[in-house]
C-alpha cells in the first residue's frame, strides 16, 4: 500500500517574470513510480531543481518523516533537503570515476565519518553497501574503477549511492537516456524495486518506458499541471494528446513532439 511521502502545494517558480512553473500540486508516494512527462519548457526539470533547493519558489514542499509528521523544505539549503531523504540524479550520471564501484558507495553511506577515512579502502564493506551492490546488479564489478564502467552501469551506480545516503524519496532525471534496450528494461525493473519502500519520480521523454513502468503519470505543460492519473488515464486525455502532437491520437500514436531537455 502506498503512502505519501512528499506533497507540493502551489508551487512556483518565476524568472525575471516568467513563470517557469506555476501553481503546480504534486504529490509522491511510496510504492509508486510516478513518472513526470511533457515536452520542452513544461518545468519538469526546473520543478525538481525547486523541490532539491536548486531553484527559488513560492508555495509549499513538505516531506513527510517516519513518525515525526512532515517537515518543511522551503528555504531550506541543499545539504538539509538531502539530508531529510531527497535524492537526485541528473542527465548525466555523477561518480568518482577514478574510485572503485564499492569505494564510491562507501563514501556516499560515509556521512558521520571523518574525511580522511572516506577514501581508505576497508577490509569489510558495511552491509548496507554490499546489499545495494547486489541490488543495482553490481556485484561483479565491486571493485571496478567507475569511470569504466558501461553508461548503463554508472547511472546505476549513482541511484546506488542514493539508496546507501538512505534517500527514500529519489527523484531521477531522465535516467535511461543513451541506453540500450536490455539496459532500459534492467533500469525499470530496478526503479519497482526501489519504490517497494520508498518513492520514486522520473523526468522522462521516452513514452514506451513511461508505458511499461509507469504506477502514476503527472503531465506538465507550460508549467502547469495539464493531466493527471495512470497511463490509460493520460494517455487516453485529449488534451495531452494535443500538447504532444498538435492533434487528437490514439494512446497507441502518443509521442513526444519534442524529446529536447525540459
Amino acid at each position: 500500500m502506498s503512502t505519501t511521502a512528499l506533497t507540493c502545494k502551489n508551487i512556483e517558480v518565476d524568472f525575471d517574470g516568467f513563470k517557469a512553473v506555476n501553481g503546480v500540486d504534486l504529490t509522491l508516494d511510496r510504492g509508486e513510480v510516478h513518472f513526470l512527462i511533457g515536452p520542452n519548457g513544461a518545468g519538469k526539470t526546473t520543478l525538481v531543481d525547486a523541490i532539491t533547493g536548486l531553484a527559488r519558489y513560492t508555495g509549499s514542499v513538505t516531506k513527510d518523516t517516519a513518525g515525526k509528521g512532515a517537515v518543511e523544505l522551503r528555504g531550506k539549503k541543499v545539504h538539509h533537503i538531502a539530508r531529510a531523504g531527497i535524492g537526485r540524479t541528473f542527465q548525466t550520471a555523477t561518480v568518482f570515476e577514478n574510485l572503485t564501484v564499492a569505494q564510491n558507495l562507501d563514501i556516499a553511506a560515509g556521512a558521520g565519518r571523518s574525511p580522511w577515512t572516506l577514501l581508505r579502502r576497508r577490509a569489510h564493506l558495511p552491509a548496507n553497501v554490499t546489499a545495494v551492490i547486489e541490488q543495482i546488479g553490481l556485484h561483479e564489478h565491486a571493485d571496478t574503477p567507475a569511470g569504466i564502467l558501461a553508461h548503463g552501469q554508472k547511472q546505476w551506480l549513482e541511484i546506488g549511492m542514493l539508496l546507501v545516503g538512505d534517500a527514500d524519496v529519489l527523484l531521477l532525471d531522465e535516467p535511461i537516456a543513451g541506453m540500450g534496450a536490455d539496459e532500459r528494461e534492467t533500469t525499470g525493473r530496478l526503479l519497482h524495486d526501489i519504490a517497494a519502500t520508498r518513492a520514486v519520480a522520473v523526468v522522462e521523454h521516452d513514452m514506451d518506458f513511461m508505458r511499461a513502468f509507469a504506477s502514476r503519470v503527472t503531465v506538465l505543460h507550460a508549467g502547469t499541471v495539464l493531466a493527471a492519473g495512470t497511463v490509460d488515464d493520460v494517455s487516453n486525455d485529449p488534451r495531452v494528446q494535443e500538447v504532444y502532437l498538435g492533434t487528437t491520437h490514439t494512446e497507441s500514436d502518443m509521442e513526444p513532439a519534442d524529446a529536447a531537455t525540459a
